[in-house]
């Protein structure tokens, strides 16, 4: 087999994956995309691995010990942010990176900036 089909498949995997990371406004989705991307680089480390075992006649396989290293970093990164996200969403209501984003910049339910009359809401209440 040439290395031209799975550097090509690598290659619409990642960009499948960047569209996901710079489009999607759902965090699970981002993590989703992430993986994809993580995938794609674990299959140019396989298939450059292979190939260049065949050119030097080496039976080192670095390329794949360093694809289940990879493997194991990102089962732990998927691990902990779908925590997060999850814990988020328990806090917040939502998982959309938009809203999160404001959020975190300050321009929440207290900012007397925001659209959001709350001081009007504290003095009906008082």
């Amino acid at each position: 087999m040439h290395l031209a089909y799975p550097a090509v498949l690598a290659a619409l995997l990642f960009g499948t994956g960047l569209y996901g990371v710079l489009a999607r406004r759902n965090a699970i989705l981002v993590l989703m995309s992430v993986e994809l991307m993580l995938n794609a680089v674990n299959l140019n480390l396989v298939a450059f691995d292979v190939w260049l075992s065949k050119a030097a006649r080496d039976t080192l396989h670095s390329g794949q010990a360093l694809t289940l290293f990879t493997i194991a970093i990102a089962a732990a990164e998927i691990g902990i942010g779908l925590a997060i996200v999850l814990s988020v969403y328990r806090n917040r209501g939502t998982s959309d990176i938009d809203k999160l984003r404001d959020t975190a910049e300050g321009r929440g339910p207290d900012d007397p900036d925001s659209d959001a009359p709350v001081a009007e809401k504290a003095e009906a209440t008082a």
